[in-house]
């Protein structure tokens, strides 16, 4: 880590920590325009309830991954970032940003969607509305489905407090009698365990109903005195804890990281906590007790008004079939008349705007390339590619069909590390070689390479994205796609393959830019050119979409740009510790951040050049891990009917946007958009119309 981006900087006046804002706060401040979208009324009921635990999900993520880096890097001693917000400060503040979200997530289910769901036949009971026959039919499956694999736990010398599971749902148990060996009765412990299903539906028959459901943490909070007989229960109060999730592997100290990896994964579960939510109604003792327990201080506990596990009730939206509460469903646009993957490359370029357009085409060139005998063989990429893989079973059938095929696997995608073990253990078995990228490098990005003969040469195939190699993300998130046969595109990816099965040096690229080589420095460098631009009096002009932003080298070149008189438009979904609007500084740059129906994925670079723009696609964020630790490619679309829909698409429709578009205040503040006397432009909305049928 280059120690100069964080030091003081008296002598810049761009490294002044107040023109920075923090990312774990810009990271919550997305959180609430997500959560903005469970209120909006113009967005189908069911999908308002989607977007509330995507929310809490998020919610629960930043704290296994963001606060548990924070936790890490004080421990560690390593510097501040660049808005100098000492560990403790931050620390606070997120808590008191985290706490005022979670309220309004608790708000918006109590007070607006769970009464509006009701209203329209979606029925989710808290046990004070129970009538006599749902009580009993509730009875009976607690008794036959949910006490048999419970395993109560009295607290006593004898039975020391319980290792508690990352986000497992618990009650804590006050009760008072004596049990059949004479023990008196105080507190018990009872887990929940992952096997229970946490929403549960209750039949017609009983209910009167067709979707009428009940949290689990309600049932167990009800019938939890039938675990203790003869014990009188004095109050039952549900609680979870969130950990860290972040993995602690040294690379440098082991021989084999897959093996390395599983041992680490078994305790995942057990690591730091960092939250503990908590009944707002627990009396002030239990949680205390529990704070001391968990080694946690009075900030981190959030007392809940409704069920601790409030994402659970996703399952809801999954298991209610009533389309009129739902978006309406699409069809993906399919690549129109081809036979052939390579006779199609072969006379063009041909790129993919996805979810729009479908992801068969890059699972039919690997399938094509798997059955095809000229073909020699495949290298591909994989960080994240689901359960049932499409590209895995093809890349296994290619290998047993005598290919030469190389998988790069990352196993320490996060959360997908155990479900890349699995899958790179199947392609070993087949014969596929697997490699797993470079140790300190987490491997990003997303290509594959075919190698094929064609007469007395041979020629080179590829697919370059800025998504993952699977095929449910390709029908939720927005990504670019691009495939091609350029010889210099697939020059630069056979090199990169190169160096990451081998021990090749840095390679000398055409057209690519690369982390941690050349794509930081390029951005750099391109920036510094549209300032130039300006400086001479030519027009500067930026535009760049992507899901983050935080480096600070980059911010200070827009920062400097900005000042020169560049244009800047960026598009970014999530946090960015960029501020947009600052007098003298930013005043020429513009931040909007895009909240829909699909996941804002897609990143694309945009530089006005004096009349000849550049257009790049990339997998990598303008983060500081994307640009300086990780292995990314950045690939510019060269066809300029190609770069001119891209622009259009990804970049003016979104600039156009006045439906789901956030603009960033000078106070890193965000507010929405909305249509005013234009009429109203959704980007998403527009690409619908446009492709899919």
């Amino acid at each position: 880590m280059d120690a100069g981006l964080y030091s003081d900087g008296n002598d810049d006046p761009l490294r002044d920590p107040a023109l920075y804002a923090s990312r774990e706060l810009a990271q919550l401040d997305f959180n609430t325009r997500v959560l903005a979208q469970a209120l909006d009324p113009r967005v189908p009921l069911l999908e308002r309830l989607r977007f509330l635990c995507i929310s809490s999900t998020n919610l629960d993520e930043f704290f296994e991954i963001r606060a548990g880096n924070l936790q890490r890097a004080q421990e560690l001693g390593r510097p501040t970032a660049a808005d100098a917000l000492p560990y403790a400060a931050l620390m606070a503040r997120i808590h008191e940003r985290a706490r005022e979200l979670v309220d309004a997530q608790y708000r918006c289910w109590r007070e607006v969607l769970r009464p509006e769901l009701s209203l329209a036949g979606v029925r989710v009971f808290g046990r004070e509305r129970w009538n006599p026959r749902q009580t009993r039919w509730l009875r009976g499956y607690f008794r036959s489905k949910v006490m048999p694999v419970l395993s109560p736990l009295g607290l006593d010398p004898a039975h020391p407090f319980p290792r508690i599971l990352n986000k497992s749902l618990n009650i804590v148990v006050v009760l008072e009698g004596r049990d059949a060996y004479g023990r008196e009765g105080q507190h018990a412990i009872v887990r929940a365990p992952r096997s229970l299903a946490r929403i549960i539906q209750i039949p017609e028959r009983v209910s009167g109903g067709p979707h009428d459901f009940v949290f689990l943490s309600s049932l167990l909070s009800t019938f939890i005195g039938e675990l203790f007989p003869g014990m009188a229960v004095h109050g039952a109060y549900q609680f979870r804890v969130t950990r860290s999730a972040e993995l602690e592997l040294d690379e440098d100290e082991v021989d084999n990281i897959a093996l390395a990896l599983r041992d680490e994964l078994l305790g995942r579960g057990y690591l730091r906590p960092l939250r503990l939510e908590i009944a707002r109604d627990c009396p002030t003792r239990i949680v205390r007790h529990l704070l001391e327990k968990f080694d946690l201080d009075e900030q981190a506990v959030y007392h809940i008004d409704g069920p601790v596990n409030l994402n659970r009730v996703i399952k809801v939206h999954d298991l209610v079939d009533r389309p009129d509460l739902k978006f309406p469903p699409f069809q993906p646009r399919a690549l129109p008349g081809v036979d052939s993957m390579f006779e199609t490359l072969a006379a063009g370029d041909v790129l993919l705007h996805h979810p729009f357009d479908a992801f068969a085409p890059v699972l039919e060139l690997l399938r094509q390339a798997a059955a095809d005998p000229s073909v020699l063989a495949i290298k591909q990429t994989l960080y994240r590619s689901g359960e049932g893989s499409q590209i895995v079973e093809a890349l296994i059938q290619a290998a047993r069909n005598g290919k030469d095929v190389t998988a790069v696997v990352e196993l320490r995608a996060r959360f997908d590390e155990e479900a890349n073990l699995g899958f790179a253990d199947r392609m070993q078995e087949a014969g596929v070689q697997v490699v797993y990228g470079v140790a300190g490098f987490k491997t990003h990005a997303k290509m594959m390479l075919v190698v094929r003969r064609e007469g007395r040469k041979l020629r080179r195939y590829a697919h370059l994205g800025t998504g993952n190699y699977h095929a449910g993300t390709a029908r939720a998130y927005t990504d670019i796609g691009l495939l091609t046969a350029h010889p210099q595109l697939t020059a630069d990816v056979h090199q990169i393959f190169q160096q990451l099965s081998g021990l090749a040096p840095e390679p000398r690229l055409q057209q690519l830019l690369q982390s941690p080589f050349t794509l930081h420095s390029g951005i750099l460098a391109r920036i510094g050119r549209e300032a130039a631009h300006a400086r001479a009096g030519r027009p500067g002009r930026i535009i760049a979409k992507m899901n983050a932003l935080n480096e600070p080298g980059v911010i200070r070149a827009l920062y400097a740009a900005s000042q020169a008189g560049v244009s800047i438009d960026l598009i970014v979904r999530g946090a960015c510790t960029l501020r947009a609007g600052v007098p003298g500084i930013s005043d020429n740059i513009r931040v909007r951040s895009i909240v829909g129906r699909f996941l804002e994925h897609s990143r694309i670079y945009w530089f006005g050049n004096d009349g000849v723009p550049e257009l790049y696609c990339a997998s990598a964020d303008w983060l500081e891990r994307n640009l300086l630790r990780r292995v990314e490619a950045c690939f510019p679309i060269l066809d300029p009917a190609l770069a001119a829909r891209v622009y259009e698409e990804g970049l003016a429709n979104y600039l156009a946007d006045n439906v789901n578009a956030w603009e960033m205040q000078p106070d890193g503040s965000y507010r929405q958009l909305e249509p005013g006397d234009q009429p109203p432009h959704s980007a998403q909305a527009w690409l619908l119309a446009r492709y899919a049928g």
